[in-house]
């Protein structure tokens, strides 16, 4: 039995957690605070960014279970890093929920990803900074607000707010 977590490398609390599905399993060491999240689907993103080292584990369980985890937190930039052989992205598939994807889109219809730009297409005020987002301010790499398809997070002036997706035209 290994002594770490083999996603977050905490010694405390461990335990086992099975990863199956098409037609595999692998049995891993999971700390408690890594079990409990992902058994009651209440992801701590924070928590997780351990995963941009175990993504790079050689454990196939590790890797399917870090695929899973990644797209389940949206974060499609350290997904698209990460090398699975063809059997062990089929397996990462078979367990995740395929039905009612979110799909984040502008004012035009136009789908948004995670790293996109866009341009704000209306003032808007911003509450508790005392400043405006005026009209045409590109918001860069923004980022996904989880379980919400109608709205996004990016910086504007520094700031790091969540804004309405019909405000905002794709650039």
């Amino acid at each position: 039995m290994s002594n770490v977590c083999e996603l977050c490398g905490s010694e405390e609390n461990l335990g086992n957690f099975l990863v199956d599905g098409a037609n595999n399993e692998a049995n891993l060491i999971l700390c408690s605070t890594c079990r409990d999240q992902i058994e009651n689907d209440k992801l701590d993103e924070n928590h997780f960014n351990c995963l941009n080292d175990s993504m790079w584990s050689e454990n196939p369980g590790v890797k399917v279970l870090t695929y899973r985890l990644l797209n389940a937190l949206g974060r499609q930039d350290l997904v698209d890093m990460m090398y699975l052989e063809e059997n062990e992205k089929e397996w990462a598939e078979a367990g995740m929920s395929s039905g009612d994807e979110l799909v984040y889109k502008d004012a035009n219809g136009v789908a948004l990803q995670v790293g996109d730009t866009v341009v704000i297409t209306k003032d808007l005020d911003v509450k508790g900074t005392g400043f405006t987002a005026k009209r045409g301010t590109a918001v860069r790499n923004i980022g996904l607000v989880p379980n919400d398809a109608e709205h996004i997070e990016g910086r504007v002036n520094g700031v790091k707010i969540h804004i309405l997706t019909k405000f905002l035209k794709k650039s």
